[in-house]
């Protein structure tokens, strides 16, 4: 595969609407399949797309094709998938219904269940696991708000594509054991739930030794059931992913000084499952904690941390009254 292809992405939320929109300014031919109000938006304002390092770019509604219509997909040589982890099944099936089977589809979205949904639905297609690993906020209409760093990891395979989607405000890499890297990633994603149910930034949280002592608590957890699995991660930090836990729970100034890297995100920052929260929309807490509980029960492994943290995420969400704004010890 040379030269640029057309791109549907699938589900052009906050982060669809990110790299779709980084994509299309570099000359890609870009396809957002979008809800009406995020499509009305564009059209009024354009894409407004900037980050934590000064990024700042327009793109006009006219260097975009804006649909809800899935039939858009026939077009397509590549299909980001940007769903939630929950709208997968519905999705695939859009673009069974769609493209060929020379198109290749690529998952961007959180858990380890989405890309297997993706090729038990669409055996004939080239899928690909993908993990994005900064987040991507919502800050006005059509504006999106990178707030923390990294490369995007898609799954290696016959036709090489990091190259081609690469440029330099968006880097993708290939992994050949992009599983590894999944896992990795999801360890740090089991503490979205900690830092939507704290209501503080992230960035207030990592300075909060008692917070940063959850997060251990709640990563060791689910190391040990990983190593009941037989699963190795892959750490998508500068640190090995058994350290994190033990860096985690050190005094905040030494903390400061050798997690600096894990400091570098926007002041104002706060998860997705944060502002999913807030919105009274559904999270993806069952690809995340509800995973690591069943898989601990499948070994007998226990987790009560991450049952708790379930607990309070469901009870929040039910309320629909936004972000619970727990201490530590409510946890």
């Amino acid at each position: 595969m040379t030269g640029k292809q057309p791109v549907v992405v699938a589900g052009a939320g906050a982060i669809g609407c990110f790299v779709g929109g980084l994509l299309a300014a570099r000359g890609h031919d870009v396809t957002l399949l979008a809800r009406a109000r995020v499509i009305d938006q564009i059209n009024e304002h354009g894409l407004q797309l900037t980050d934590f390092g000064g990024m700042d770019r327009r793109i006009p509604a006219q260097d975009l094709t804006l649909t809800d219509d899935p039939a858009c997909l026939k077009q397509a040589a590549i299909v980001l998938v940007t769903v939630k982890t929950s709208d997968t099944a519905a999705i695939a099936r859009e673009i069974r219904k769609n493209t060929p089977r020379n198109t290749v589809v690529i998952s961007l979205q959180n858990g380890m269940e989405a890309a297997q949904t993706l090729r038990d639905i669409l055996p004939g297609h080239d899928v690909r696991a993908g993990m994005v690993p900064f987040n991507v906020v919502p800050v006005g209409p059509a504006a999106y708000h990178r707030s923390t760093s990294g490369d995007i990891v898609i799954e290696a395979g016959q036709k090489p594509l990091a190259d081609l989607l690469s440029q330099p405000d968006l880097v993708f890499v290939d992994s050949g054991d992009i599983a590894a890297v999944q896992w990795g990633k999801l360890l740090i994603n089991l503490n979205n739930a900690l830092n939507a149910l704290s209501g503080v930034t992230l960035q207030a949280q990592l300075l909060s030794r008692p917070w940063r002592g959850l997060m251990a608590a709640q990563m060791t957890e689910a190391l040990k059931v990983l190593k009941a699995h037989g699963i190795r991660p892959q750490s998508t930090t500068p640190l090995p992913s058994e350290l994190i836990p033990w860096v985690l729970r050190l005094p905040t100034p030494i903390f400061q000084r050798i997690a600096a890297k894990m400091l570098t995100i926007d002041p104002t920052a706060r998860t997705s499952m944060s502002y999913d929260l807030e919105a009274g929309k559904p999270t993806e807490i069952d690809a995340l904690q509800g995973l690591i509980i069943t898989m601990g029960a499948e070994k007998s492994v226990p987790t009560p941390l991450c049952a708790r943290v379930l607990h309070h995420v469901n009870q929040a969400q039910a309320a629909g009254q936004g972000l619970p704004c727990l201490s530590p010890t409510d946890i």
